[in-house]
């Protein structure tokens, strides 16, 4: 049976430098307490608490996808 994880991309396709990955996690963790205020409308609610959550998410995994197709131009 064969365990290979995924390998990290090299730094410049998507990897986050510290900075960002940092930027990524606080800007991720705003926007998730900016949803928790009710609102009349809900689901802009939930869309900003999932785009806040993704947000931390990808900066704390150090790595995005969109951040790799900007750089290596496939946009």
């Amino acid at each position: 049976m064969d365990h290979s994880y995924p390998v990290r991309a090299e730094h410049g396709s998507g990897t986050l430098s510290t900075g960002e990955r940092a930027l990524y996690v606080v800007a991720g963790l705003v926007m998730a307490a900016a949803a928790a205020k009710p609102r009349p409308n809900p689901v802009l609610n939930v869309l900003a608490l999932g785009a806040g959550a993704y947000l931390a998410w990808r900066g704390a995994e150090g790595s995005c996808p969109v951040k790799a197709m900007l750089t290596e131009g496939h946009v």
